[in-house]
């Protein structure tokens, strides 16, 4: 089969189409015959070896298409079933893969292909993030979300507004605001222009957040410590500005006992039933 596939890390000119055997699935596996496949931010850590893996390496970590076989003990799935999934593990940017079958899910007929590639990771890590980790959130309760106009954000967006809960979105235009408000967030800062600090303190009556949601990284860090309420829980789930660098646990003590927690979506999804 035909794959985008890398054999050194580094910028876009390491991906090059290459011939790679497709195999059959084992136990517990299933081969997909991909009609699409998701792009995603982590694909740029996979390529340029922040997130370091075996060469070569096909990258893409989601897709959707047709199941075309199925190995020994997978039950949930047949041959012919439109899917969708977001795997641990690379390999979607190709024209069918052999995977574990536990991310793989049955894609409703009113979803199209191109949908369930582009929504699967993002919506998985809406859903962990918003209802598994390690905070309770209800109605009224204000949350702060950086990037909040991208794919992960907009989706957050919806969530938020749907458990009544009241989103603070960053962004870095007047037009990527406005999108992120029409998708349900509360309240947006241009951190080009605000103060986003000084902006939750107002809106949250000088309490803060009990929660922040960062994909960031790096440049956001320290200002989303200080958004932080006393007890607050400070959620780093992406490094798109680069890497947050190490962290004095006397700082989070000396900014009101924080909590810190660096999810990945491959831990929220270890079992069938989590996947479903």
């Amino acid at each position: 089969m035909r794959a985008i596939q890398i054999d050194r890390f580094g910028d876009t000119d390491t991906m090059h189409l290459a011939d790679v055997p497709l195999g059959d699935p084992g136990p517990g596996e299933v081969r997909v015959r991909h009609r699409a496949c998701g792009i995603n931010f982590i694909d740029i850590y996979h390529r340029s070896g922040l997130y370091p893996l075996p060469l070569p390496l096909v990258l893409g970590s989601e897709g959707a298409g047709v199941v075309e076989a199925i190995g020994p003990g997978v039950t949930h799935l047949a041959v012919g079933d439109r899917v969708a999934y977001a795997a641990r593990t690379p390999g979607s940017y190709a024209e069918a893969r052999v995977l574990p079958a536990l991310p793989v899910v049955k894609l409703p007929d009113a979803i199209d292909f191109e949908t369930g590639a582009a929504m699967m990771l993002k919506g998985l890590t809406v859903q962990y993030l918003l209802r598994r980790t390690r905070v309770t959130l209800g109605p009224g309760d204000m949350i702060l979300w950086h990037a909040a106009a991208g794919g992960v954000g907009l989706i957050a967006c919806q969530w938020a507004r749907a458990l009544g809960v009241r989103l603070i979105g960053t962004a870095g235009s007047d037009d990527k605001c406005r999108l992120a408000e029409q998708h349900g967030a509360a309240h947006m800062i241009n951190y080009r222009r605000e103060d986003v600090v000084a902006r939750v303190r107002e809106l949250t009556a000088g309490k803060g957040v009990p929660v922040v949601y960062d994909a960031v990284g790096k440049d956001t860090w320290d200002r989303s410590l200080d958004c932080l309420s006393p007890l607050g829980l400070m959620v780093s789930f992406g490094n798109a500005s680069g890497p947050v660098p190490p962290v004095a646990l006397g700082q989070l003590a000396q900014k009101g006992s924080l909590y810190v927690q660096r999810p990945t979506l491959g831990s929220y999804l270890s079992t069938r039933e989590a996947a479903e």
